[in-house]
């Protein structure tokens, strides 16, 4: 059940960041409403990932949920934001994806 969490926990740290990049184009009221929603998701992910401390190891926990969340942001940076894709960017996220892995394997 604790790997649900943490993969909860990476997943509102993804939203987080959408939330900040939704911001950036924005003003009052939008930007407020955004940055109320980036509070709020970054809550969220702290409280899920202390949750699921509880029985994961923190040393394999934190890197899994940074990972979620770094291939997440590129994620929604590519499909959300039309941020570039090369071949380098690709290779280190799934780099990053295979660590990922590996940290859950052991």
């Amino acid at each position: 059940m604790n790997w649900i969490i943490l993969i909860v926990a990476g997943l509102c740290e993804v939203g987080f960041t959408y939330s900040l990049g939704k911001a950036k184009g924005v003003t009052g009221v939008e930007w407020w409403t955004w940055i109320s929603a980036f509070a709020i998701m970054y809550v969220l992910s702290a409280v899920f990932l202390a949750k699921a401390t509880q029985t994961i190891p923190i040393g394999t926990a934190y890197p899994v949920w940074t990972g979620i969340g770094a291939v997440g942001a590129v994620l929604v940076g590519i499909f959300m934001f039309r941020e570039p894709v090369t071949f380098w960017r690709l290779f280190f996220l799934t780099t990053l994806i295979v660590s990922i892995i590996g940290l859950k394997a052991l």
